[in-house]
């Protein structure tokens, strides 16, 4: 993060040593992006004023530093609203590496899922005459696989594999993708409640414009860091406690179903048994 320092430094000095200056056009090619870019980060006062002269706006050494090191967080996966804040730290001599950290919390991969890659004949060998337009397009819809001419890329091997041994055992490909579906928009819900609990009683101090205070950003790091385990162990337990349930409930109305009407083919004939039970002869 020195760069980040060194640019706000760049422009508290503000002296007019004999350094090149460009032109929009210029910095812009000189950084690497468009000038349709460079003024974007000026709208978003990402890059400082430049010095004007007339019309004609002159940027220095500082303005392309910035735009390197803008280059650089957003290559670390940084937001730009994060590279704002990061800026406006370094500017105010605020701890630039406690926002890094906390921004890196926040935004840390849930999922470690590998991707998997499959040509059209090991396709052809899972899921053979399943394997149809439509059953292809709502697996792109759902997000989970790109095409390219030779083949699909799965974004989850384990959900990939999950798919197959499924459709090995019966389950026909489309239901699979249904309850996939379905699946999807549940955890989505699980997903946003965790989040709205953790924005409203966890985490508020990020949603005013106010900035931390110092050390601040480095207990909500540790918070973070805290309750994203939790997070998963009670998805887990609800998941798995939820299951109990639902089997328990499924069998025992599955067993009663099968005392009121009996196995096929087997249901006594009416006045065959006495009160009590009890065989009824034609010597009675």
């Amino acid at each position: 993060m020195d760069k980040v320092s060194a640019a706000a430094g760049d422009e508290k000095n503000g002296g007019r040593e004999h350094r090149r200056e460009y032109r929009v056009e210029e910095l812009a090619e000189a950084a690497g992006i468009t000038t349709r870019t460079l003024r974007f980060y000026r709208e978003r006062k990402l890059l400082q004023p430049p010095r004007k002269q007339g019309r004609i706006a002159w940027y220095g050494e500082e303005h392309l530093a910035r735009l390197r090191m803008i280059a650089e967080l957003l290559d670390r996966g940084h937001t730009l609203g994060g590279i704002t804040e990061l800026i406006g730290a370094g500017e105010s001599g605020r701890d630039v590496a406690e926002l890094i950290g906390l921004e890196a919390a926040i935004v840390a991969p849930w999922s470690d899922e590998t991707p998997v890659r499959l040509d059209w004949d090991e396709l052809k060998a899972a899921f053979g005459d399943q394997l149809t337009e439509e059953n292809t397009a709502e697996s792109i819809a759902q997000g989970y696989i790109t095409i390219t001419d030779d083949g699909i890329t799965h974004v989850s091997r384990r959900l990939m594999d999950a798919t197959t041994e499924l459709v090995a055992e019966g389950v026909p490909l489309a239901a699979v993708l249904d309850a996939s579906r379905r699946t999807r928009e549940h955890v989505d819900a699980i997903a946003e409640i965790f989040i709205e609990v953790v924005s409203e009683h966890l985490l508020s101090a990020l949603s005013t414009d106010t900035p931390l205070a110092p050390g601040e950003a480095a207990r909500l790091t540790e918070r973070i860091l805290r309750v994203r385990p939790l997070a998963r162990t009670v998805a887990d337990a609800q998941f798995t406690l939820a299951m109990d349930r639902r089997v328990h409930a499924e069998y025992d109305e599955l067993l009663r179903q099968r005392r009121e009407h009996g196995p096929e083919g087997e249901s006594e004939p009416e006045g065959e048994h006495g009160p009590g039970g009890e065989q009824m002869t034609g010597n009675n």
